[in-house]
């Protein structure tokens, strides 16, 4: 296995998703590290993205949009996606363990992680859609 040249850039992007809980896409981090790295570019914060999750420093999670959304956490955890206003957020289920351990139980080979991913409209959204339509 090659060893892994050290780059401040992806240092900075780790840090920048650690400080975070909104699940930011690509594009963010990118004019994030442009405040940091006026010379950057969207391919060098693609890259180092992509790095981060092959090597489990993040995780990449997937939304209808189309956009990915990339998380510091990555501890196993479930996530809601709004489809009104596209907010991800971290969700705690007590339940889901003991279906990671029934899926486990059932599934002969070996689960090392999973993606849990809700999609609705969040409580936020709900109320605004409330009080719109109470006008």
């Amino acid at each position: 296995m090659r060893t892994l040249k050290y780059s401040r850039q992806r240092e900075s992007i780790k840090e920048f998703l650690d400080s975070r809980t909104d699940h930011p896409t690509a594009v963010t981090v990118y004019h994030n590290m442009q405040k940091v790295y006026p010379n950057i570019s969207l391919g060098t914060v693609y890259r180092n993205l992509s790095l981060l999750t092959e090597l489990g420093e993040i995780n990449r999670i997937s939304t209808e949009e189309g956009g990915d959304r990339f998380d510091a956490v990555t501890t196993p955890h479930d996530h809601f996606y709004c489809r009104q206003c596209h907010n991800l957020l971290d969700i705690k289920i007590h339940s889901s363990s003991r279906i990671r351990a029934d899926v486990s139980e059932e599934f002969p080979g070996k689960i090392e992680s999973y993606t849990t991913l809700f999609r609705g409209i969040c409580e936020e959204c709900l109320s605004k859609n409330q009080i719109k339509s109470k006008k």
